[in-house]
C-alpha cells in the first residue's frame, strides 16, 4: 500500500519549483527589455557557416536596428561576392535585397540569412513576451548552470519561425543559454546556444543593455551543418533615419 501512494506521488507531483504564470510573463518581459536599446543599435557580425563535406564560409555583415519603431537592416559586406546584399525589415515585413538583379523580395520569418542557418530572430530585437504564451518545464541543470526551463507557443496570429520554442535561462543572471525550435508537429528544426553575453551602458536609455556576443546555431534537420554568430563593434549611437530605406541599401550596392 505504501509503495502504491508513493508510486502515486511520483506521477501526480509537479516540479518541486514551479513559475505562475504572472512571474513566467514577467521573466520574458525582463528577458525583451534587459536587450532592448530606446535608441539605435549597430554591430558588425562574424559569421561563419560549417557544413558536412564543404569548405566553411565565412561572411560579414553590419546590423542596423531602431527598436522603437520595429526598423531592421541586415547588409552583408563580405566576402565579395555577397556584398551588398541586404534584408529590411519594415512593418513586420522582411525583405531580401540582392544587388545581382537589382530587385526586392518578400521573405518569410524561416528565411536563411544569407544561406546560413541563422534567421531574422537572431539579429533582431527580442519579442518574447509579444509573440509566445509560456509554460514552466521545470528548474533544471545545464552543464555547471541552474536554470528556468520553459516552454514557449506562439500567440494566435503572431509572424513567427516555428511556433514552438523552448528556453533554458540562467536562474542567476537571466541569460538565455539555450533555445530550442519546433514546428507543429513537435520536429526539432533549431538548437541554439549562447554560451558567451555582454553588455554596454546605453546613454538614451541610462542603463546597460545585454546583447549575445556569441550564438551557436545548430541545424537539426541537415545534421553537420552549423552557423556561428559573433557580434562585434556594438555601438548605440544614432544612427541616419535614411538606413532603414530600401534607397539606403541600394545606393551602398552600386
Amino acid at each position: 500500500m505504501r509503495y502504491l501512494v508513493l508510486v502515486s506521488l511520483l506521477f501526480t507531483a509537479g516540479p518541486a519549483f514551479a513559475m505562475s504564470d504572472a512571474e513566467m510573463t514577467k521573466l520574458l518581459v525582463q528577458l525583451d527589455n534587459r536587450q532592448k536599446n530606446s535608441g539605435d543599435y549597430k554591430s558588425l557580425a562574424f559569421i561563419e557557416q560549417k557544413e558536412k563535406g564543404k569548405t566553411d564560409l565565412v561572411y560579414e555583415a553590419v546590423i542596423y536596428r531602431r527598436d522603437e519603431q520595429d526598423k531592421l537592416m541586415i547588409m552583408f559586406t563580405r566576402p565579395k561576392a555577397e556584398a551588398g546584399k541586404g534584408y529590411l525589415r519594415i512593418d513586420k515585413n522582411l525583405f531580401m535585397y540582392d544587388p545581382t538583379v537589382g530587385k526586392w523580395e518578400r521573405r518569410t520569418e524561416r528565411e536563411r540569412i544569407g544561406g546560413t542557418n541563422s534567421q531574422r530572430s537572431d539579429f533582431d530585437e527580442s519579442r518574447l513576451a509579444l509573440e509566445f504564451n509560456p509554460k514552466y518545464v521545470g528548474e533544471e541543470k545545464l552543464g555547471k548552470f541552474k536554470v528556468h526551463h520553459l516552454k514557449l507557443e506562439a500567440k494566435k496570429d503572431a509572424d513567427v519561425a516555428y511556433p514552438v520554442m523552448e528556453l533554458w535561462v540562467d536562474v542567476k543572471t537571466s541569460n538565455i543559454l539555450k533555445q530550442q525550435e519546433r514546428a507543429l508537429s513537435g520536429r526539432l528544426m533549431r538548437t541554439s546556444y549562447y554560451p558567451k553575453w555582454n553588455k554596454l551602458y546605453s546613454q538614451s536609455k541610462g542603463e546597460d543593455i545585454y546583447f549575445p556576443k556569441e550564438i551557436r546555431i545548430f541545424d537539426e534537420i541537415e545534421k553537420g551543418k552549423s552557423t556561428l554568430v559573433v557580434m562585434r563593434k556594438v555601438d548605440l549611437r544614432a544612427l541616419d533615419a535614411n538606413i532603414f530605406t530600401k534607397a539606403w541599401l541600394e545606393s551602398k550596392s552600386r
